[in-house]
């Protein structure tokens, strides 16, 4: 189905037509699979949780949502992303207190933003950082949310936010750093 026809059923959605939702996610299940899929590549294998129970309990959440103004498939992607992300940040939460701060959960930021060194990052961290560049400029933690955790490409998401490619690849490259330095300085903090 092509772009168009996801915003048509996001409008719709919107609009007040209960039954868009449903005729929407099966077209969409695939991608918002293959989102939950990256989140969950990096968790360790007895993780409870499963790429699976991420996509439907981010269907359920959206479904739940009455004032969501979903504008066009990428930001739909880019919204459920961020659920699926805020569902393993309060499981890590909700483990590292039961454990009372033992056996966090990692995500490893290097297969998500490239960055050169092996290392595995604490999935609160990133979320922390993540939060933190949002507040310091929104436009870079779109990019990121956009290209790694939605799976676009710099071209559509130079489209989706009317920008130029130029200007993506360079607040990408920006955001990243600035990413793994509060990341790497998270880990030094005692």
């Amino acid at each position: 189905m092509s772009s168009s026809n996801v915003t048509q059923l996001l409008i719709n959605w919107r609009e007040g037509d209960k039954t868009a939702l449903d005729k929407l996610m099966p077209i969409v299940y695939n991608e918002l699979h293959r989102i939950a899929n990256n989140y969950m590549r990096n968790q360790p294998s007895n993780h409870t949780l499963q790429s699976t129970a991420l996509v439907n309990e981010a269907y359920l959440r959206l479904a739940e949502s009455e004032n969501l103004d979903l504008q066009n498939r990428t930001h739909f992607f880019a919204v459920a992303a961020q659920m699926m992300r805020q569902m393993l940040v309060n499981y890590a939460v909700a483990r590292n207190t039961e454990k009372r701060g033992g056996g966090q959960f990692k995500l490893s930021l290097n297969e998500a933003i490239e960055v050169a060194q092996e290392q595995d990052w604490d999935i609160i961290a990133l979320d922390d950082a993540l939060k933190n560049l949002a507040v310091m400029d929104e436009r870079k933690s779109q990019i990121i949310e956009l290209r790694f955790f939605a799976g676009l490409s710099n071209e559509e998401i130079a489209e989706v936010m009317h920008l130029s490619l130029a200007t993506v690849n360079r607040e990408l490259r920006v955001a990243k750093a600035w990413l793994h330095g509060q990341i790497k300085a998270s880990d030094i903090e005692p």
